[in-house]
């Protein structure tokens, strides 16, 4: 979750991330180099940096080709803000 209420979620098989408004309104589509962006965690010193994870678990070897940045990490600037998570102890 944002600083302002929204909600990052990624599409496996969609190439997109999408934020929801806390409505639940489709506020914006981020589209991706690889076919299963998995999960999304803000960080950076700032929280301003939206970091997403990737797979390329049962890709074959053309898809693999198509989108050879799958399974990798990757770090996007939006000028959004993620808000401090509490610790647990």
């Amino acid at each position: 979750m944002d600083a302002e209420g929204h909600v990052l979620v990624a599409f496996w098989g969609g190439w997109k991330i999408i934020r929801y408004d806390p409505d639940g309104k489709q506020e914006r589509e981020i589209r991706f180099p690889v076919a299963n962006p998995t999960a999304c965690a803000f960080g950076g010193r700032d929280l301003d940096e939206l970091y997403v994870t990737s797979a390329r678990l049962a890709l074959t070897n053309e898809q693999l080709a198509e989108q050879p940045l799958a399974g990798d990490l990757f770090r996007l600037r939006l000028n959004i803000q993620g808000q401090e998570e509490p610790f647990f102890g």
